[in-house]
């Protein structure tokens, strides 16, 4: 009976430890199964602030299907941008890219014809709409010559992003075995038959988020609901997004506000969609993988569906507000000291207002902080004069207490997470008089101290 107590009071105390040494982890999976996001992965955040509102195992590569797609578009429009291709120019297709469109429709396509130019405005449609494999393998080769260089493109763009858990095997997203042509092995050469590209939750996160920042505009292509290829011709071909949220007899998934951005589906990687909608100025971003139905089972219409609660919870719970105000200043950590000025102080305050995202009823949550840049300042923690109105001395950062707290998209430095310090006034340099002159009352306090020190020894 007594071994028994003992045993069951060992058992509670380090179930209480446990408790204890590991709330964040509990607080965590609370926070996700609150959601019940059926997925492997999944990652939602706000676009302007880059505030993470809810992750689940963000950091795994994944298959990406035709997510990876996101890349190649931003490579057509980094490549518009610079000149090197335009809208109007026409291509031919080569005999890869030709073989691939015309599998159809186990795959998704709009079959094309050999000899025949087709302008780099209605590839991109095809891809951005249609998720068309042969026409964005085209666009690939148009952009880098081959799609073997411009994989080679895309990793190096991946790395430059900062994206961390990542392997672009192909412009397409498809399985390689699925680029054989007659039996014929044509992936990109370096990746291996059978490969997949891979990308984690937040690097797909990532992706999107840097596709939006530098070219927004790929929203007004995928945001078209319908549209047909080659209308008017023989080879018109009907090209209905992909997106189902898109279309408004789809009840169980319409949802007011979205306007983007890709969906991807191969057998490795299951029903995958990046979403983005906007609502009252607020912009949010939404990754799935590999979802599944409240039963398990994998279906199309589900990634939508998980899809939807994400963006429920974004709008329904979260906005933009503005928690300090421009020239905020914190009380007893305002004021720097100044050396060599002719005053031997000056105050600090924030540059711009702070906003970020906040959880309904969490406002009173955040509390500011003052990072001075130390590199500024001498070993007694001065300025130096001459100061000027508006000089940077650091940044103000703000932390929430309680709740749950996922950071931001690209880390806790990035734009939007900190605001600026700077100085409210300048401070002109004093001239050498009376830099001489208070050097000599230095000298001589100094002197007074050292002998009043002195005196006050010999009783």
């Amino acid at each position: 009976m007594k071994r028994s107590f003992k045993q069951l009071f060992v058992s509670l105390l380090v179930l209480t430890l446990m408790v204890s040494i590991f709330p964040g982890k509990s607080a965590q999976a609370e926070e996700n199964d609150f959601l019940n996001i059926n997925a492997k992965a999944a990652i939602l955040i706000e676009f302007n602030t880059g505030k993470i509102i809810y992750q689940k195992n963000v950091d795994e590569a994944l298959p990406v299907a035709s997510m990876t797609k996101m890349m190649t578009e931003y490579l057509l429009l980094e490549a518009i941008e610079a000149g090197k291709l335009d809208w109007s120019k026409e291509v031919i297709l080569s005999d890869y890219a030709q073989a691939i469109s015309q599998k159809y429709p186990e795959l998704s396509n709009v079959p094309m014809r050999k000899q025949e130019p087709y302008t780099i405005k209605e590839l991109y449609e095809a891809m951005a709409i249609y998720s068309a494999n042969g026409a964005t393998i085209a666009l690939a080769e148009a952009i880098a010559g081959s799609e073997t260089k411009f994989v080679e493109m895309m990793n190096a763009k991946a790395e430059e992003i900062g994206l961390e858990n990542y392997n672009f095997v192909n412009s397409t997203g498809l399985n390689n075995e699925d680029l054989a042509v007659g039996g014929v092995p044509m992936h990109p050469e370096g990746t291996d038959a059978n490969e997949e590209t891979t990308l984690s939750a937040k690097d797909t996160a990532k992706l999107a988020h840097r596709l939006l920042t530098d070219y927004p505009e790929i929203l007004d292509t995928a945001s078209i609901p319908f549209k047909v290829f080659r209308e008017g011709t023989p080879d018109a071909i009907d090209m209905p997004n992909w997106n189902k949220m898109l279309f408004t007899e789809e009840l169980k998934v319409q949802f007011e506000g979205i306007d983007g951005l890709k969906t991807g589906s191969t057998d490795a990687a299951g029903f995958n969609f990046t979403g983005t909608a906007e609502r009252d100025g607020m912009r949010v971003i939404s990754v799935v993988m590999n979802t599944t139905n409240d039963e398990g089972v994998s279906t199309e219409i589900s990634r939508f569906i998980e899809t939807k609660k994400l963006m429920t919870h974004a709008f329904g719970s979260y906005s933009v507000q503005e928690l300090f105000p421009g020239e905020y200043q914190i009380e007893g950590e305002s004021i720097l000291p100044v050396t060599k000025g002719k005053e031997d102080s000056v105050e600090i305050q924030t540059k711009e207002p702070f906003k970020t995202l906040v959880k309904d009823g969490n406002k009173d949550n955040f509390k500011p902080q003052f990072e001075i840049n130390e590199k500024l300042l001498n070993e007694e923690g001065e300025l130096t004069a001459p100061v000027k109105e508006g000089d940077s001395v650091g940044v103000m950062t703000v932390t929430q207490e309680g709740g749950q707290d996922y950071g931001y998209l690209f880390g806790n430095d990035q734009e939007g997470s900190t605001v600026e310090l700077v100085t409210k006034e300048g401070v002109e340099k004093a001239n050498w008089f009376v830099l001489s002159m208070r050097a000599v009352g230095g000298f001589f306090s100094d002197l007074w101290s050292t002998v009043a020190g002195a005196i006050k020894g010999l009783f």
